[in-house]
């Protein structure tokens, strides 16, 4: 499978580190926990959707972009590291925020990714929750064209099939790690939300033939939704690779039980897996998306969902500059 047919830039440090964590897995008791950084990929405080910056924005150049335009709610890592990778590309950037909380504090309006996304220059659009983005995005694009721009469109968390190219190169990535290393991964568990992610792992790991289950922990959206969102977008994504067929439905598997009364609203077992994952092992994890994912994995541990496994992977998305506008509803 050669991901070298798509233009590509260089934004990630790459491979990121598989890291075994003893002190989380001794306190649950349960199979090994490993942890895959992509919270290490170096853009922008990191975070995963550097890996699909590098295909997106290389293709926005190949089609002699000017301008990026890219849309998700006011708290957005995608948002963030989208800004700084069309910094560093000598693009513009501008930001359609949704305000999807509801009297949302100081702190989440103006701290954390919205100071970075200043910080790099982005411009910024504020619109009310429920608003279609997509819509939004191509009025700002007419707008751009008609200022003699040349724009190009990223959708909310670069998911598309050039966006999960990134996280199918991650797959491959993974593999050849746990070669490396002699392990056995038993299962692969992250946080699906816009399902780029998701989608790109699971074409990527049917392509090499990986015979390896793959959990989303949902965070916005209910399950059937999620799961459905994640499959067309995989089986575009398998077909882009020219690996059609080779993502079945039953191999997309999300657990929306953590979300919690809504999309980046805190919960109590995000809170906790924070704290635990700092106290234990030194890590950020975040309050959207890693936070929720690493509670939905240590509660389904605790459940027995995982019996039989030795060893589980989870994907580090990042995102832990969202811990300063969650400041102050974070229990330490």
């Amino acid at each position: 499978m050669l991901l070298s047919h798509h233009p590509r830039i260089s934004l990630a440090h790459l491979p990121t580190p598989l890291e075994f964590l003893p002190r989380l897995t001794k306190h649950l008791g349960g199979p090994n926990i490993f942890v895959k950084r992509d919270d290490c990929t170096g853009l922008a405080t990191g975070g995963n959707k550097t890996r699909k910056l590098e295909f997106l924005l290389g293709d926005a150049l190949r089609k002699g972009a000017t301008t990026v335009i890219t849309a998700g709610a006011v708290q957005s890592n995608h948002a963030r590291q989208t800004a700084a990778a069309a910094a560093k590309c000598g693009l513009a950037c501008t930001i359609v925020f949704e305000h999807r909380i509801e009297g949302a504090s100081e702190p989440y309006l103006e701290s954390g990714n919205v100071l970075l996304d200043k910080l790099f220059g982005a411009r910024i659009r504020n619109v009310a929750k429920g608003t279609d983005m997509t819509a939004e995005m191509e009025a700002v694009a007419e707008q751009l064209k008609e200022e003699g721009e040349v724009p190009y469109i990223i959708p909310g968390g670069g998911s598309n099939p050039v966006g999960a190219l990134g996280y199918v190169n991650c797959a491959f990535e993974l593999m050849m790690q746990a070669n490396q290393q002699g392990l056995v991964v038993d299962h692969v568990v992250h946080a699906t939300g816009s399902a780029g992610t998701q989608a790109g792992l699971a074409a990527g790991l049917k392509s090499v033939h990986a015979d390896v289950p793959l959990l989303g922990i949902g965070v916005g959206a209910p399950r059937e939704e999620q799961e459905q969102r994640v499959f067309e977008l995989a089986e575009r994504t398998a077909g882009f690779i020219g690996a059609s067929g080779t993502v079945r439905r039953e191999d997309i598997v999300c657990n929306c039980d953590y979300v919690g009364p809504g999309y980046g609203v805190p919960t109590k077992g995000m809170n906790s897996a924070v704290l635990l994952l700092a106290q234990l092992e030194g890590l950020l994890f975040d309050p959207v998306y890693t936070g929720k994912g690493m509670a939905g994995l240590i509660d389904l541990v605790a459940k027995g969902w995982f019996e039989g496994a030795e060893n589980i992977v989870f994907i580090h998305t990042g995102g832990s500059a969202g811990l300063f506008a969650y400041a102050d509803q974070l229990q330490t």
